[in-house]
């Protein structure tokens, strides 16, 4: 797996999520960007849904969870807070809200639980309440 391919195509869809999400629906441009964003969805969960759909079984069981898994798409936020570049110029962004994928556990009790995806470096972050709190995966 190159995790370098998967952090850039990950990044790229949620550029275009922070592009449209910014947009009005009467933006000339939408239309075409949200088709674009549609076809660099598709691809991204025809070349990484089986990988990552192992790392989301493992992160269930590791949560008492059995909530489905989803298409790892299902699990990429609508907007994501970009932070300021690392020292090789690469930036990391942060989640907060109603983001991701609603996670039912016991060990929750009635907390809002969420999983969302976040690049650079690709990781499937929990979101207790609307705060990023755990990450539970990351590719490096």
């Amino acid at each position: 797996m190159n995790w370098d391919t998967l952090d850039k195509e990950l990044t790229e869809i949620v550029k275009k999520r922070n592009q449209l999400a910014a947009m009005d629906y009467s933006d000339e441009s939408y239309d075409d960007l949200e088709e674009e964003l549609h076809d660099l969805e598709d691809d991204f969960n025809e070349n990484y849904e089986d990988r990552l759909e192992t790392e989301m079984e493992k992160i269930q069981d590791k949560l008492k969870s059995d909530t489905d898994i989803l298409l790892p798409t299902a699990y990429i936020a609508n907007v994501y807070k970009p932070l300021l570049p690392d020292a090789n110029g690469i930036v990391s962004y942060e989640v907060a809200g109603q983001q991701g994928v609603p996670v039912e556990s016991e060990q929750f009790d009635k907390q809002d639980v969420r999983i969302v995806l976040i690049p650079n470096p690709a990781r499937f972050v929990m979101l207790i309440n609307g705060r990023q709190l755990k990450d539970l995966w990351r590719s490096r």
